[in-house]
Protein backbone atom coordinates (compact mmCIF):
# COMPACT_ATOMS: atom_id res chain seq x y z
CA UNK A 1 0.00 0.00 0.00
CA UNK A 2 2.85 2.40 0.67
CA UNK A 3 4.12 2.12 -2.91
CA UNK A 4 1.12 2.60 -5.23
CA UNK A 5 3.40 2.81 -8.27
CA UNK A 6 5.13 -0.47 -7.49
CA UNK A 7 4.75 -1.43 -11.17
CA UNK A 8 7.50 1.07 -11.99
CA UNK A 9 10.60 -0.72 -13.24
CA UNK A 10 14.16 0.02 -12.21
CA UNK A 11 14.52 1.83 -15.54
CA UNK A 12 11.47 3.97 -14.76
CA UNK A 13 12.88 4.88 -11.35
CA UNK A 14 16.26 5.73 -12.84
CA UNK A 15 14.72 7.89 -15.56
CA UNK A 16 12.58 9.72 -13.01
CA UNK A 17 15.56 10.25 -10.72
CA UNK A 18 17.51 11.69 -13.66
CA UNK A 19 14.66 14.03 -14.61
CA UNK A 20 14.30 15.45 -11.11
CA UNK A 21 18.07 15.93 -10.87
CA UNK A 22 17.99 18.34 -13.82
CA UNK A 23 17.96 22.12 -13.52
CA UNK A 24 14.85 23.42 -11.80
CA UNK A 25 14.50 27.17 -11.94
CA UNK A 26 12.06 29.62 -10.40
CA UNK A 27 9.85 31.20 -13.07
CA UNK A 28 7.60 33.57 -11.16
CA UNK A 29 5.25 34.04 -8.24
CA UNK A 30 1.68 34.79 -9.21
CA UNK A 31 -0.98 36.47 -7.10
CA UNK A 32 -3.37 37.21 -9.99
CA UNK A 33 -4.48 34.90 -12.80
CA UNK A 34 -3.55 37.37 -15.58
CA UNK A 35 0.07 36.94 -14.48
CA UNK A 36 0.16 33.18 -15.02
CA UNK A 37 2.96 31.93 -17.30
CA UNK A 38 2.02 30.57 -20.70
CA UNK A 39 0.58 27.04 -20.40
CA UNK A 40 3.39 25.49 -22.42
CA UNK A 41 4.41 22.65 -20.07
CA UNK A 42 2.48 19.99 -18.17
CA UNK A 43 1.88 21.34 -14.67
CA UNK A 44 1.92 19.48 -11.36
CA UNK A 45 0.63 21.47 -8.40
CA UNK A 46 1.34 20.85 -4.72
CA UNK A 47 -1.21 21.80 -2.08
CA UNK A 48 -1.72 21.16 1.60
CA UNK A 49 -2.27 22.66 5.00
CA UNK A 50 0.27 25.15 6.23
CA UNK A 51 3.24 23.43 7.87
CA UNK A 52 2.45 20.10 6.18
CA UNK A 53 6.00 19.93 4.81
CA UNK A 54 5.27 21.09 1.26
CA UNK A 55 8.46 23.10 0.79
CA UNK A 56 10.57 20.29 2.25
CA UNK A 57 8.96 17.79 -0.14
CA UNK A 58 9.61 20.00 -3.17
CA UNK A 59 13.22 20.39 -2.11
CA UNK A 60 13.57 16.62 -1.63
CA UNK A 61 11.98 15.84 -5.00
CA UNK A 62 14.38 18.14 -6.84
CA UNK A 63 17.45 17.23 -4.76
CA UNK A 64 17.83 20.80 -3.53
CA UNK A 65 17.87 22.52 -0.19
CA UNK A 66 16.49 25.93 -1.09
CA UNK A 67 14.28 25.54 -4.18
CA UNK A 68 11.22 26.17 -2.04
CA UNK A 69 11.75 28.06 1.19
CA UNK A 70 10.81 26.33 4.40
CA UNK A 71 9.48 28.16 7.41
CA UNK A 72 8.06 27.49 10.83
CA UNK A 73 5.59 30.30 10.18
CA UNK A 74 2.35 28.91 8.66
CA UNK A 75 1.16 30.57 5.46
CA UNK A 76 4.51 31.79 4.23
CA UNK A 77 3.72 30.84 0.63
CA UNK A 78 1.21 33.50 -0.45
CA UNK A 79 1.46 33.16 -4.21
CA UNK A 80 1.34 30.42 -6.81
CA UNK A 81 5.07 29.81 -7.30
CA UNK A 82 6.12 28.25 -10.61
CA UNK A 83 9.30 26.21 -11.14
CA UNK A 84 10.47 24.95 -14.55
CA UNK A 85 11.97 21.45 -14.33
CA UNK A 86 14.30 20.90 -17.29
CA UNK A 87 11.78 22.38 -19.72
CA UNK A 88 9.66 19.26 -19.25
CA UNK A 89 7.47 19.92 -16.22
CA UNK A 90 6.20 22.96 -14.37
CA UNK A 91 5.98 22.46 -10.62
CA UNK A 92 3.52 24.78 -8.88
CA UNK A 93 3.77 25.49 -5.16
CA UNK A 94 0.29 26.59 -4.04
CA UNK A 95 -0.47 28.69 -0.95
CA UNK A 96 -0.94 26.64 2.19
CA UNK A 97 -4.39 26.56 3.72
CA UNK A 98 -5.52 26.34 7.32
CA UNK A 99 -3.45 29.28 8.53
CA UNK A 100 -5.14 31.41 11.18
CA UNK A 101 -3.11 34.61 11.17
CA UNK A 102 -3.82 35.85 7.65
CA UNK A 103 -6.62 38.42 7.29
CA UNK A 104 -9.93 36.92 6.18
CA UNK A 105 -10.02 39.16 3.12
CA UNK A 106 -6.62 37.87 2.04
CA UNK A 107 -7.64 34.25 2.61
CA UNK A 108 -10.75 34.83 0.52
CA UNK A 109 -8.68 36.35 -2.27
CA UNK A 110 -6.25 33.41 -2.24
CA UNK A 111 -9.12 30.94 -2.29
CA UNK A 112 -10.74 32.67 -5.27
CA UNK A 113 -7.48 32.74 -7.20
CA UNK A 114 -6.83 29.09 -6.39
CA UNK A 115 -10.33 28.00 -7.40
CA UNK A 116 -10.09 29.87 -10.70
CA UNK A 117 -6.65 28.40 -11.36
CA UNK A 118 -7.87 24.85 -10.76
CA UNK A 119 -10.92 25.29 -12.97
CA UNK A 120 -9.26 27.11 -15.82
CA UNK A 121 -5.71 25.80 -16.27
CA UNK A 122 -5.79 23.48 -19.30
CA UNK A 123 -2.30 22.03 -18.80
CA UNK A 124 -2.71 21.16 -15.10
CA UNK A 125 -2.15 17.40 -15.19
CA UNK A 126 -2.02 16.49 -11.52
CA UNK A 127 -2.30 17.89 -8.03
CA UNK A 128 -0.45 16.37 -5.11
CA UNK A 129 -2.52 16.88 -1.98
CA UNK A 130 -0.19 16.69 0.99
CA UNK A 131 -1.51 15.31 4.28
CA UNK A 132 0.51 15.15 7.49
CA UNK A 133 0.92 11.51 8.56
CA UNK A 134 0.64 12.55 12.20
CA UNK A 135 -2.73 14.25 11.77
CA UNK A 136 -4.57 12.56 8.91
CA UNK A 137 -7.23 14.15 6.74
CA UNK A 138 -8.72 17.30 8.26
CA UNK A 139 -11.66 19.52 7.34
CA UNK A 140 -9.52 21.79 5.17
CA UNK A 141 -8.28 18.77 3.22
CA UNK A 142 -11.84 17.63 2.61
CA UNK A 143 -12.74 21.10 1.37
CA UNK A 144 -9.81 20.98 -1.04
CA UNK A 145 -10.88 17.53 -2.24
CA UNK A 146 -14.37 18.82 -2.92
CA UNK A 147 -12.90 21.71 -4.92
CA UNK A 148 -10.72 19.32 -6.92
CA UNK A 149 -13.62 16.93 -7.57
CA UNK A 150 -15.75 19.84 -8.79
CA UNK A 151 -12.90 21.09 -11.00
CA UNK A 152 -12.17 17.58 -12.35
CA UNK A 153 -8.49 17.92 -11.43
CA UNK A 154 -6.85 14.53 -10.95
CA UNK A 155 -5.09 14.37 -7.60
CA UNK A 156 -3.19 11.99 -5.38
CA UNK A 157 -2.81 12.19 -1.63
CA UNK A 158 0.83 12.31 -0.56
CA UNK A 159 1.37 11.53 3.10
CA UNK A 160 4.25 13.56 4.54
CA UNK A 161 6.42 13.13 7.65
CA UNK A 162 5.89 9.37 7.57
CA UNK A 163 8.89 8.87 9.86
CA UNK A 164 6.98 10.47 12.74
CA UNK A 165 4.06 8.13 13.60
CA UNK A 166 4.47 4.56 14.79
CA UNK A 167 4.21 1.82 12.16
CA UNK A 168 0.77 0.63 13.27
CA UNK A 169 -0.59 4.17 13.30
CA UNK A 170 0.78 4.80 9.81
CA UNK A 171 -0.75 1.58 8.49
CA UNK A 172 -4.17 2.56 9.86
CA UNK A 173 -3.86 6.00 8.31
CA UNK A 174 -2.93 4.62 4.89
CA UNK A 175 -5.98 2.35 4.99
CA UNK A 176 -8.23 5.22 6.11
CA UNK A 177 -6.96 7.49 3.34
CA UNK A 178 -7.42 4.79 0.70
CA UNK A 179 -11.00 4.29 1.91
CA UNK A 180 -11.68 8.03 1.78
CA UNK A 181 -10.28 8.29 -1.76
CA UNK A 182 -12.95 5.89 -3.01
CA UNK A 183 -15.52 8.61 -2.26
CA UNK A 184 -13.85 11.17 -4.55
CA UNK A 185 -14.19 10.87 -8.34
CA UNK A 186 -11.05 12.90 -9.16
CA UNK A 187 -8.79 11.12 -6.65
CA UNK A 188 -6.28 8.43 -7.53
CA UNK A 189 -6.95 5.40 -5.35
CA UNK A 190 -3.86 5.02 -3.16
CA UNK A 191 -1.64 7.47 -1.29
CA UNK A 192 2.10 7.74 -1.67
CA UNK A 193 3.87 7.74 1.67
CA UNK A 194 6.88 10.03 2.06
CA UNK A 195 9.35 11.49 4.49
CA UNK A 196 11.51 14.31 3.19
CA UNK A 197 13.85 13.97 6.15
CA UNK A 198 14.42 10.23 5.68
CA UNK A 199 14.00 10.10 1.91
CA UNK A 200 11.10 7.66 2.20
CA UNK A 201 8.91 7.44 -0.90
CA UNK A 202 10.68 10.21 -2.81
CA UNK A 203 11.70 7.89 -5.66
CA UNK A 204 8.15 6.50 -5.84
CA UNK A 205 6.69 9.99 -6.12
CA UNK A 206 9.29 11.02 -8.70
CA UNK A 207 8.41 7.99 -10.83
CA UNK A 208 4.70 8.68 -10.51
CA UNK A 209 5.08 12.29 -11.62
CA UNK A 210 7.67 11.67 -14.33
CA UNK A 211 5.03 9.88 -16.39
CA UNK A 212 3.40 13.29 -16.93
CA UNK A 213 6.50 15.03 -18.31
CA UNK A 214 6.99 16.17 -21.87
CA UNK A 215 9.24 13.77 -23.77
CA UNK A 216 12.76 15.14 -23.74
Amino acid sequence: MTEPNSAATDADLAAARHLFAQECSFVRGVARLPDLPEPSLPEIAFAGRSNVGKSSLLNALTNRKTLARTSNTPGRTRELNFFDLAGRLMLVDLPGYGYARAPKTEIARWNTTLRDYLRGRPNLQRLCLLVDSRRGIKEGDLEMMAMLDASAVVYRVVLTKADKPKSAELTRLIEAVATEMKKHPAALPEPIVTSSRKGIGIDALQADLATLANAG
